[in-house]
């Protein structure tokens, strides 16, 4: 740690001083923001004092003795300020940002790898998605390492501070259940087990049930219950008797006692001790009665979460890689006038109680934020510490190598075809090329590999495991269209179907640039509606920046036959919605290659540029792709991919039919439904004129350029203009648009708003059924019929004389 090893106990009394200071810190930033700076819009600002408290020993010991360079944590969200405090004292983190904290540009509520400036690993806030990301995060590293890369760095530790009430998460069993089977290694969570969530005082016992089912799933568990105080008294005379009654204390008795204080402990002690049935009756009283209040409120308190010494000893003693769980035992406010109290969660500390917090810290008015202010020990002692402990050694900021992505993308197109087809033929060409960027690809499925046509990439390029299996299918001789056969070298990741375990999966792979070094392609396919069952994680996959390319097949009423509560409604809306990903849905297949080659680069994008005045998308910042998918196959058009139209795809949209100076009609549609659109058209072109039809392959980019033009000539630039409104300029003022998509109509109508064109928007707004293709789309509105009678109403015209022949 030093170039002169420091002596245990001097070792201790430095981290005892530094915990002492970043409880100081971390609750004078939540003061000042709450009382000392302005509110102008009278919102509490709110800040987790006592949520905070309970971490600030943990931390102390994880953050200043620990970690090493290679580890990487999740802090548990209301951890945030401890945070901050420790990467302040270690030169990371600036005092404007603290005085700013839950401010604009200050420090974050909750870590955040985007938005603060102090190295996050992993952002949290959504409760439980942190501590999964770090399972999932050690298996990534197993997945890099185990391809011959990243090799020349130590395996670090994938570390989650958790807290108690973040175990009632579902994803949380979800993660555990999935790590087992791939062999989870490198992994530490480390619960605060302070037995209070947001609203009250948990159940009893809980710790024995996880200690179970951690041990079921093959982690080893610490249990650190007591400190040392506490295990010296232990070893009194009448000690064994105080443990069993600490252990047999109801939570809630436990936590009032706290919040009373020595007092209330030595009543409620020599009440429960002062009957003549106690056989230690005698000793156990001179134990209590040796302490005055405060030594007795301190010894009574001094759990293992909270002791430095059982702390360190407890992680120094991890010498192997197994998954372990430490379940330590803390207390909410620990150190706070709010310690115990059960309404603490989302109490602050009154000016009083700070001024008095102040008092006990020897801080002084106007040095608040001074680093070492109130310690005993020399600032030179402390800083030369610092600068000497390992994760300070952390080099942030390194950056995995882009790899180079074809152009164009080799496929044979049928003359009829899906586009899901055509994904699982592009993939399969893909995987026979030897092309670097192809062994950084790596997919992903929950249980819907072979549905999401992956089985032929999966064929070729095998399904990762730490430890080779044969596919015994395959060496037993019996026929099959598969290959699964396991391998190190693999590189499809099988998942069981928990769609969270998908996107969270899809995060750390997303995020192995950052936290491993190295650059994963990333592709996970899943059925379109159950985006919907892991949304939060796909959100919160977005909000860390993780870049992945998402394949959701099928999609919409299409999927005729499996009814509604397999057919997708919402999701092109999520993929307009959802910030950090560009949502595409190609109705053929040479527009999903030209996409595919898009994506492929896109998610390698890390630049900070500013929007293209071509198109103002900010495509050299990158992000994350969702691709919506059908299994409808429809006639493929027969033409050449020039440089415009490839373009032109992915900018959002292309005509395939442009209007003329008389159009009256223009039809837009997205997707799966093209036929309809496009006999829509010829059908209406009889009898109109110059009746235009428009192709959308993302309404997201097209709707966020548009925006984006707007803002740029709120700014000035007069000269801004998006992609689509260059498409729709020459479209006549009077013409109406019909907009058509199987999915929600909301998707398409504000089309009409670029330039004031009445639109009559259709779409799915109701929930799906069986049937046939035909039935469905008639019933909900989005066949030809419904847009040549859209057309009619929304733009009046001869009508169409062949309508009936639609019919059934």
């Amino acid at each position: 740690m030093t170039d002169q090893a420091l002596h245990p106990a001097d070792e201790l009394a430095i981290l005892g001083a530094l915990e002492k200071k970043v409880l100081w810190l971390a609750s004078w930033t939540i003061h000042n923001a709450n009382h000392l700076r302005d509110s102008p819009d009278g919102l509490k600002v709110g800040g987790h004092q006592a949520s905070s408290a309970s971490l600030a020993t943990i931390m102390t010991a994880l953050y200043f003795r620990a970690l090493r360079p290679q580890d990487r944590v999740a802090v548990k969200p209301h951890a945030s300020p401890i945070f901050h405090a420790i990467q302040y004292l270690l030169g990371r983190q600036t005092r404007a940002k603290l005085e700013d904290f839950r401010g604009y540009k200050g420090a974050q509520s909750y870590p955040s790898r985007t938005k603060d400036a102090d190295d996050v690993d992993f952002s949290t806030g959504s409760v439980g998605l942190g501590v999964a990301q770090t399972l999932f995060s050690s298996l990534v590293q197993d997945y890099v390492r185990a391809h011959g890369w990243g090799l020349d760095r130590p395996e670090g530790r994938m570390i989650a501070l958790v807290g108690d009430a973040e175990l009632d998460e579902g994803n949380i069993f979800e993660a555990i259940l999935e790590g087992w089977k791939q062999g989870l290694r490198n992994c530490w969570w480390i619960i605060d087990y302070n037995r209070q969530s947001l609203d009250a005082v948990i159940r009893e016992g809980l710790w024995a049930r996880y200690e179970a089912l951690f041990r079921a799933f093959g982690w080893d568990v610490v249990i650190l219950k007591y400190g040392v105080l506490l295990e010296a008294a232990f070893a009194e005379p009448g000690g064994e008797a105080l443990r069993a009654w600490i252990d047999q204390c109801p939570n809630q008795l436990y936590s009032a006692l706290v919040f009373q204080g020595g007092a209330a402990w030595r009543k409620r002690l020599l009440d429960n001790f002062g009957g003549d049935d106690f056989e230690d009756r005698g000793a156990v009283i001179q134990l209590i009665e040796r302490r005055n209040d405060d030594e007795l409120a301190r010894l009574m308190t001094n759990l293992g979460g909270h002791d430095l010494a059982a702390l360190c000893e407890s992680f120094s003693a991890v010498d192997h890689d197994r998954p372990t769980c430490f379940i330590c035992y803390t207390i909410k406010g620990f150190g706070l006038p709010l310690a115990g109290h059960k309404d603490n969660h989302a109490g602050l500390m009154t000016p009083p109680q700070v001024e008095s917090l102040r008092a006990s810290m020897n801080v002084r008015p106007g040095y608040e934020w001074d680093r070492f202010e109130g310690l005993a020990i020399a600032p030179q002692t402390l800083q030369t510490f610092l600068d000497s402990v390992p994760f300070a050694q952390r080099k942030s900021g390194r950056k995995a190598l882009t790899v180079a992505v074809p152009d164009h993308l080799q496929i044979s197109i049928q003359p009829t075809m899906s586009t899901q087809a055509g994904f699982g033929a592009l993939l399969n060409e893909i995987a026979r090329d030897k092309a670097d960027y192809v062994a950084r690809i790596v997919t992903t499925s929950p249980d819907v590999t072979v549905s999401t046509n992956l089985g032929a990439w999966v064929n070729r390029r095998g399904l990762f495991a730490q430890q080779a299996l044969a596919d015994t299918f395959k060496s037993e001789r019996i026929p099959s269209t598969f290959n699964w056969e396991f391998s190190p070298r693999g590189q499809h990741i099988e998942l069981g179907i928990a769609e969270m375990n998908l996107f969270i999966l899809l995060s750390a792979l997303g995020l192995s640039y950052a936290i491993h070094g190295q650059r994963l392609l990333p592709i996970g396919t899943l059925y379109d509606p159950f985006i919907c069952r892991g949304l939060d994680a796909l959100n919160y996959a977005c909000y860390q920046n993780a870049r992945f390319i998402l394949v959701a097949t099928p999609s919409g009423i299409t999927l005729a036959p499996e009814g509604g509560a397999h057919q997708s409604i919402s999701t092109p809306l999520i993929g307009m919605a959802q910030d950090g990903i560009a949502a595409f849905e190609p109705a053929f297949v040479d527009e999903l290659a030209a996409i595919m080659s898009f994506a492929l680069s896109y998610i390698q994008k890390d630049g900070d540029g500013e929007p293209s005045e071509r198109n103002w998308l900010r495509d050299e910042t990158g992000g994350s792709i969702y691709l919506r998918l059908s299994t409808r196959s429809i006639e493929q058009p027969q033409r050449q991919m020039t440089l415009d139209l490839r373009q032109a795809i992915i900018d959002g949209a292309y005509w395939m039919r442009r209007p003329g100076p008389n159009a009256q009609v223009v039809v837009a549609y997205t997707g799966a439904v093209a036929p309809e659109a496009i006999q829509a058209v010829g059908l209406m072109a009889e009898d109109r004129r110059d009746v235009g039809l428009l192709a959308v392959t993302s309404a997201d980019r097209l709707n966020a350029g548009w925006t984006a033009a707007m803002r740029a000539r709120e700014r000035g630039l007069a000269h801004a203009r998006s992609h689509v409104e260059q498409l729709l300029a020459d479209v006549p003022p009077h013409c109406a648009l019909v907009t058509v998509l199987d999915g929600h109509p909301a998707t398409l109508g504000w089309l009409g708003a670029v330039h004031g064109h009445r639109t009559r928007a259709l779409g799915v707004e109701h929930f799906g059924q069986t049937g046939s293709i035909a039935d469905l789309y008639r019933h909900y509105g989005i066949d030809s019929n419904a847009i040549v009678a859209a057309a009619q109403a929304v733009a009046p015209g001869r009508p169409v004389r062949h309508l009936h022949a639609l019919a059934p």
